[in-house]
């Protein structure tokens, strides 16, 4: 089974922890409705499916950026082509962590399962988030015929 999800928009990462004047720790407004929206549109993709608490987990997680309008002709290009990509906030384990937390117990029971993924960032004319849910390979034992 493989659920993939687009998340339209420039790519939002997880946010840090903030803290009220109690010092209880809350999720920024921002992290906290992009991960809604993601949930959101996991749950219309994979219309009810969840991977079984046995099974390996694999995401693959596409982040594509906005291209800035103030670069030249030969920069977006170079942009769009992959020769040059995003090295620029939000970072790819911030980016994974939102993903990962806005699908946690939905698209499998426990995040423990998740035991492969991958997070690539590109640009594009289309900003977005591709991600990609599915069984992970699983490889036998050398010693295992």
């Amino acid at each position: 089974m493989q659920i993939r999800v687009t998340v339209p928009g420039d790519p939002v990462g997880k946010g840090r922890p903030r803290f009220d004047k109690h010092g209880h720790a809350y999720t920024p407004d921002k992290t906290r409705d992009y991960e809604k929206t993601i949930a959101l549109l996991y749950k219309a993709s994979a219309q009810g499916y969840k991977f079984p608490r046995h099974v390996p987990v694999d995401v693959r997680i596409r982040a594509y950026f906005t291209i800035p309008a103030s670069d030249s002709n030969r920069q977006r290009t170079r942009k769009l082509s992959g020769i040059i990509r995003p090295c620029k906030t939000p970072d790819t384990d911030n980016i994974a962590k939102a993903v990962l937390d806005s699908i946690n117990k939905i698209a499998y029971e426990d995040d423990a399962q998740v035991v492969d993924i991958q997070v690539r960032k590109f640009y594009s004319d289309n900003p977005r988030v591709e991600i990609l849910v599915q069984e992970a390979e699983t490889k036998k034992e050398e010693n295992d015929t």
